[in-house]
């Protein structure tokens, strides 16, 4: 890396981020660009003259949180001239909209203040190996396996998973959010094994199934001696990825003490052991993922504000499987195909009235639940199709079955009656006479409705103690 040049443009003359990346980098070019609107003109004249210099390895840029929503046009200008050179962003911290943009124009990577030569020139010697080793044939190959298994085509599932490949060539912290079962690990898996980490371990961890006693254990390790039963060392999960990815699953279940030490390693690399006083160092990128509402868990405590920053750097937001009915039947004919054979079953396709089962469930599970009944449906059946009869919902308990549209209707009509009847009556506190006034409804047929869906209105009036 000593011999390759590296190509700095600072606009960031207001702050210290030029001046600190140059002083980590050493011989650089720095260019200083004093307004938005001197970005690109002045920029392009600059480059051209440091090309006419030397030929750079790397192209870093120092942006300021002002300058990154225009940053876009300079990175595509930069990336026509030079498509095969790496481009690193230097910016402050910001919203993940923002650094996401900085990624499709191009950015191979990007790093937030504080800038330290342990986080700096890592990237850049991956960066450079990995130019030397992977042509792009290599990089669709890898693309296509890494993704394989992220099936659907409706819109909200693809643009998100459009991200993964751009988001897997940086060194960027990535928070996956979606309900239990929408695929958190695939995508986190799918950008390790896209990434410049791919050759190295892929770690994952579910934090609400450690005992919180044993959490910092279980990340940082411990040294004998350490507590009763200690009696060899343990490396914690954070050495045992290191080089590679470490996956954080229910990132909110963490107890709060094990947050701030995380938060300290994701800040500094660093690491200590329990019972030791040395302190290790570890290369990591980390990915972590929840079912929860980030913003309640905020308000709660159960996530601290300074880790959910420090993570969610750049965020996949997966959609249940309910918004996105249209790729039941690819996910249904995926399983199928991959557990027939492993069950050994003749089984080719599905009945109409057992697709129509699949497409009218909600699936609270989502796509695990899908694949589990598929499963199931499988060891059921008896012909060379699964039949309606084969399949089992726990919304009825009962084998599926097909429904026309009265029955469908009269069933979603009637579930939101009573849910928007008992909303009203908990908003007037059990009064009928205001709820029927803000139904739009008289009392009498406000009652009806009451009778007919078996409510207890008295229950939602205040207790008189």
């Amino acid at each position: 890396m000593k011999q390759e040049k590296i190509l700095l443009l600072d606009f960031d003359v207001a702050g210290r981020m030029g001046g600190v990346l140059e002083e980590i980098l050493g011989q650089s070019f720095c260019l200083s660009v004093r307004s938005e609107r001197e970005m690109t003109n002045s920029c392009d004249l600059a480059f051209d003259s440091a090309l006419a210099d030397f030929d750079p390895a790397v192209v870093f840029f120092a942006l300021p949180r002002g300058l990154q929503q225009g940053a876009g046009r300079l990175l595509q200008a930069i990336k026509s001239r030079r498509p095969q050179t790496p481009l690193i962003a230097a910016i402050e911290e910001g919203e993940p909209k923002a650094t996401f943009e900085l990624l499709e124009s191009g950015a191979a990577d990007f790093i937030t203040p504080p800038l330290k030569a342990g986080d700096v020139l890592p990237r850049v010697w991956r960066l450079l190996r990995q130019a030397d080793r992977e042509p792009p044939l290599t990089q669709t190959l890898k693309e296509r396996l890494g993704l394989k298994q992220l099936i659907g085509e409706s819109r909200k599932f693809l643009t998100e998973i459009k991200k993964i490949p751009l988001v897997a060539r940086c060194n960027a912290g990535v928070l996956i959010t979606g309900e239990t079962g929408t695929g958190k690990e695939l995508c986190a898996r799918a950008i390790h094994y896209l990434s410049p980490r791919s050759h190295k371990p892929f770690i994952p961890i579910n934090c609400g199934a450690i005992p919180l006693d044993l959490v910092e254990n279980e990340l940082f390790g411990h040294q004998r001696g350490a507590f009763t039963g200690a009696v060899t060392s343990q490396p914690g999960l954070v050495a045992e990825a290191d080089g590679g990815t470490l996956f954080l699953d229910e990132v909110t279940c963490l107890p709060s003490s094990a947050q701030v030490k995380l938060l300290r390693f994701l800040q500094e690399k660093e690491y200590r052991p329990l019972g030791s006083t040395k302190t290790l160092r570890a290369d990591i990128r980390m990915i972590a993922a929840t079912n929860a509402d980030c913003e309640k868990a905020l308000l709660s405590g159960a996530l601290r504000r300074d880790l959910y920053y420090r993570l969610n750097i750049i965020q996949l937001a997966l959609p249940p499987l309910s918004e996105r009915r249209e790729d039941i039947p690819l996910l249904a004919n995926h399983f199928l195909v991959k557990y027939a054979a492993e069950f050994d079953k003749p089984v080719t396709g599905f009945s109409p009235d057992a697709m129509q089962a699949f497409l009218l469930y909600d699936w609270p599970g989502n796509v695990r639940e899908l694949e589990h009944t598929i499963q199931r449906a499988l060891v059921l059946s008896e012909g060379s199709l699964i039949e309606g009869r084969d399949i089992f919902l726990p919304e009825s308990g009962t084998a599926a079955r097909q429904e026309s549209f009265q029955e469908m209707k009269s069933r979603v009509v009637g579930k939101f009656e009573k849910s928007y009847i008992q909303g009203l009556l908990l908003a007037h506190k059990g009064n009928i006479t205001q709820a029927a006034q803000a139904a739009q409804k008289n009392r009498r047929a406000f009652w009806q409705l009451i009778r007919k869906h078996h409510i207890d209105a008295q229950r939602f009036k205040p207790d008189p103690s």
